[in-house]
């Protein structure tokens, strides 16, 4: 019999080590248990809130079922005995009724606040009670890949989102094909994107620095598991540098070294009816205006030359089962491979790299120099106005200016 109780309590033993160990696996910014943006914190103060619930229930339980066990057990000097039944219990009934109901109610109510937080995508008010410049971002989910398009700013990237710190940053979410959804849990929930015209909106904030890992959170095909992309969070003046220098890109800066420059040409022959470089529309493929900034390739491969050629021959087929690239008609040879490669590794505009998310450096700002045409607005109303109050105030001098005008024009005909 000790045999038998110590192999059940040995294999009892391990499962729970296994459970423990399992449960600590993961990547470093892909965890909803280790919050760094507003709605992850309020997700982690929901699962705490539930947890203690939970727990506050179970030890009730386990208390009284253990005193029932204890209290009411079978005796050896009356084996008949039959302890009260409190079946039909009105007090009972109403108990267990009541408590559930104050417990739900408990977790209810700030499930339903940070629900309608969650999902407002108002303008952030500032200190003036002035409602600033929002941020929004035009997100495109693809088997198996992300687009990003800064709206107004003349800016399109994929597979790495940069945003800054301290803001609040909107989302407005679709799909080109099939069914995604957007999730970084180390900043935020998930999100479903959808085709047929539908957007979905949500909001990002980051409150540090940090590159965080995202990934499809919905079933969307053959290398959905590996639909991962990067959101890289810097300070708001990092991240205004970065917004200006991508708008200056324009596609055809000529590379330095002589082999990127027959890659350039290569890229333009054979890659660009899909790829672009610049701010231009979304197209087939990712947008690849600052690949040589890339911490992976494709999402999920390991950054390098070598791994970029195999992509580029093998036009991904090993390595993302079901994408589209694996239709692209071109036809290269290793050695114009490995010059479009040279090219693509040289794409970087910014200074502002994943490093800069790293590196403990703060820059402020409130982004107002990426918002100019609503301050140009507002200026040209006040000069307008200026203008017409200087005329409403020089009408009785203009005709006595008008000998002025006339005498000057002569001297200038003169």
């Amino acid at each position: 019999m000790m045999k038998g109780w110590m192999s059940k309590f040995k294999a009892i033993f391990a499962l729970i080590v296994l459970a423990l160990v399992l449960s600590g696996c993961g990547k470093p910014f892909l965890s909803a248990l280790q919050p760094k943006g507003e709605g992850a914190e309020m997700i982690y103060d929901l699962m705490i809130l539930s947890i203690v619930i939970m727990l506050f229930v179970f030890v009730v339980v386990m208390v009284i079922y253990t005193i029932v066990i204890i209290k009411y057990r079978q005796k050896k000097d009356d084996p008949d005995f039959i302890p009260k039944q409190t079946e039909g219990s009105h007090a009972l009934e109403t108990l267990w009724t009541v408590i559930p109901i104050i417990l739900l109610l408990i977790l209810a109510v700030p499930t339903v606040q940070y629900t309608f937080a969650l999902a407002d995508t108002s303008p952030e008010i500032n200190e003036e009670g002035e409602e600033q410049d929002s941020l929004w971002i035009n997100i495109t989910g693809a088997q198996y890949w992300w687009h990003f398009e800064y709206d107004g700013l003349e800016v399109s990237t994929s597979q790495e989102l940069y945003i800054p710190t301290d803001r609040r940053v909107y989302l407005s979410m679709s799909s080109q094909d099939v069914i995604h959804s957007f999730w970084v849990p180390a900043i935020d929930g998930k999100m479903d994107v959808n085709p047929t015209g539908n957007t979905n909106e949500m909001t990002l904030l980051a409150k540090e620095e940090g590159v965080y890992w995202g990934k499809c959170a919905e079933l969307c095909g053959p290398s959905h598991s590996i639909m991962d992309f990067k959101v890289i969070a810097v300070s708001p003046g990092e991240f205004e540098q970065w917004v200006k220098d991508m708008q200056g890109v324009t596609g055809e800066e000529t590379p330095e070294s002589a082999t990127a420059q027959e890659g350039q040409q290569l890229f333009a022959d054979n890659c660009m009816t899909c790829h672009a470089v610049g701010s231009s529309p979304n197209k087939i493929g990712p947008n690849l205006t600052n690949f040589g900034d890339r911490l992976k390739i494709a999402g999920v491969v390991d950054y390098n030359k070598e791994n970029l050629i195999e992509w580029i021959q093998t036009k991904g087929k090993e390595m993302k089962p079901g994408n589209h690239m694996q239709d692209a008609p071109y036809n290269l040879k290793d050695e114009e491979a490995e010059k479009i490669a040279e090219y693509l590794m040289g794409l970087s505009p910014s200074d502002i790299t994943p490093e800069s998310a790293e590196d403990s450096v703060y820059k402020d700002s409130d982004l107002s120099s990426l918002f100019p045409e609503e301050e140009a607005e507002g200026e040209g109303e006040q000069s307008q106005d200026g203008e017409s109050e200087e005329g409403s105030d020089g009408e009785g001098s203009s005709e006595d200016g008008a000998e002025d005008e006339n005498s000057d024009e002569e001297n200038n005909e003169e």
